[in-house]
């Protein structure tokens, strides 16, 4: 394998600082807001969310994401007094200064049209003192619907939701004083929600948040290229970056060869429920916290067709690498991968400079 520099960079590639993101979380009150929460970021299993409470005002969380990217996260209670005291009494509080909003629908709530109402007004709220917010809309509870229901259904719903937003983005920009709304460069195209139909019970929920949480990732062209370099060193057909806790996907490479072979598009998202669930099964069976570390390396040969590893990678990540079978290539991929974390240590914080010098070994 050739010797190839995964720390070398282009000189434009620096390195951004510590990034703190508000992210507000709305909806109807029984919408899943919270259960939602609890899964991807306190490792609660599906089932244990029901002895969760309604959500009280605002619960604010500092939520850590790699080394550089902090979710100051408001998950907003969501029952009409609320609603309405967002929208009046603390509106410049709630939404100023917002990096994403998430919104909520439950897909068999009995009041849709009052559930657009309060939405619009939201939307409103936000474009006004955070024009350049992102939205991000899940149409949650899908495992209720009739599975040959669930896409006309979705369409439908994002078609409405759509359409309010944009109501409300041209209602904002004419309302006098609002003139900046227009004349900052925002459009129609910029405010329009990217909708994701979601459920505790599946992997959709990590389609979601991994789509989220890329956006705001600090340094993600860095990631991305350092993941291809690596990628093509190793002779690799696929390689994964989850975060530890939340084993959301950070970043994604794979080989031009292989892309087209993989007949499963949502193998992502499954592969962080799986782990996910593996994780839980490793807690259960060790008696240790379920957001602890534990494990380190996992390993499978499926013979003739692929070789496959997940390992720590670095302190706030796993990796996960396919390759094609042979002994001899997985061996020296996981000594490469291994060589190869000092040119990842900017995941784990600011401080940590990215290395020049030589990448992965040659075999």
């Amino acid at each position: 394998m050739a010797d190839t520099d995964v720390g070398a960079q282009p000189a434009s590639m620096g390195l951004r600082k510590v990034k703190k993101q508000k992210v507000l979380l709305m909806g109807k009150s029984g919408s899943g807001k919270s259960s939602m929460r609890s899964i991807i970021f306190s490792n609660y299993l599906a089932r244990d969310t029901r002895r969760l409470g309604a959500t009280i005002d605002i619960d604010l969380s500092h939520v850590k994401f790699l080394g550089n990217l902090t979710l100051n996260l408001w998950d907003c209670g969501g029952q009409e007094a609320f609603m309405d005291n967002y929208l009046s009494q603390q509106r410049a509080h709630v939404f100023s200064n917002v990096g994403v909003l998430i919104y909520v629908f439950d897909i068999e709530s009995r009041d849709s049209e009052r559930d657009l109402f309060t939405y619009g007004n939201i939307v409103s709220a936000l474009f006004q003192y955070s024009r350049e917010a992102k939205i991000f809309v899940l149409i949650h509870k899908m495992d209720l619907i009739q599975p040959h229901l669930r896409e006309p259904l979705f369409d439908e719903r994002v078609a409405l939701i759509r359409r309010k937003t944009l109501d409300a983005f041209n209602l904002v920009r004419k309302q006098p004083g609002n003139s900046d709304v227009a004349s900052g460069g925002v459009t129609e195209a910029d405010v329009e929600p990217q909708a994701f139909a979601t459920s505790i019970w599946d992997q959709s929920l990590y389609k979601a948040w991994s789509s989220i949480i890329h956006d705001l990732i600090p340094n993600l062209s860095i990631i991305e290229h350092q993941l291809a370099t690596l990628g093509a060193a190793i002779e690799a057909e696929e390689i994964l970056l989850f975060e530890r806790t939340s084993f959301l996907v950070v970043s994604k490479w794979t080989a031009p060869s292989a892309a087209a072979e993989n007949p499963f598009g949502d193998r992502f998202e499954r592969l962080s429920n799986v782990l996910k669930a593996w994780k839980h099964t490793c807690s259960k069976y060790t008696g240790t916290p379920r957001n602890s570390e534990q494990f380190s390396d996992f390993e499978y040969k499926a013979g003739a067709n692929f070789s496959v590893f997940v390992t720590k990678f670095t302190t706030n990540t796993y990796i996960q690498v396919v390759l094609p079978p042979g002994e001899a290539r997985f061996n020296a991929a996981k000594l490469n991968v291994g060589i190869a974390r000092s040119w990842f240590k900017f995941l784990d914080g600011p401080s940590a400079p990215v290395g020049s010098g030589s990448g992965p070994a040659g075999e």
